[in-house]
């Protein structure tokens, strides 16, 4: 069986199938982390978080008498085994979530385009809200690779350059 990219007469050279791909990377590689966090979320089941909490303040030099590092402190102390649960559960759904689109966008899915379409306008607002609080190269690089993401996307979908796609009239049964 061919590959579909090819039976479309796209070649796996092709500069948006690239794009797309490199996209499917970057949403995997998310996956990954997040996974990886929620893992990590149920390895504190059976520790004092606030124990926990405090030793990674530690790891990373930073003071506990800092509004921040005492804020985080006063959270830690507040997780029970169910919210930890919650965590790793909502964790795992995120994961999830960008492990499907990686795959649609590796494979030039119309309804991948569109769950990075939508996913990353969610996050507009609060990386916008971010900057304007706190301008930081990682929060401004945050917001410029999402919002190129998005307009990538629109652009897609609303120039119906969408990579794999069922021609006109084809497979249509209403």
């Amino acid at each position: 069986m061919l590959d579909s990219n090819l039976e479309l007469g796209r070649s796996e050279h092709d500069p948006s199938l690239q794009v797309l791909r490199g996209i499917a990377s970057f949403e995997l590689t998310k996956g990954l982390i997040v996974l990886l966090a929620g893992i990590g979320v149920l390895f504190l089941m059976h520790q004092d978080p606030w124990d926990v909490a405090d030793g990674l303040l530690r790891l990373l030099h930073i003071s506990p008498d800092r509004h921040f590092a005492q804020a985080f402190l006063d959270w830690a102390d507040t997780l029970t085994t169910a919210k930890l649960w919650a965590v790793a559960a909502a964790a795992l759904a995120y994961a999830v979530l960008r492990f499907v689109e990686a795959y649609g966008l590796w494979y030039a899915r119309a309804w991948a385009q569109w769950i990075a379409l939508i996913s990353g306008s969610l996050y507009l607002p609060f990386e916008i809200y971010k900057i304007v609080n706190r301008q930081t190269p990682f929060h401004v690089t945050v917001l410029v690779v999402n919002l190129a993401i998005v307009v990538y996307m629109a652009y897609l979908l609303w120039t119906g350059r969408s990579l794999h796609r069922i021609p006109q009239g084809a497979g249509r049964v209403f």
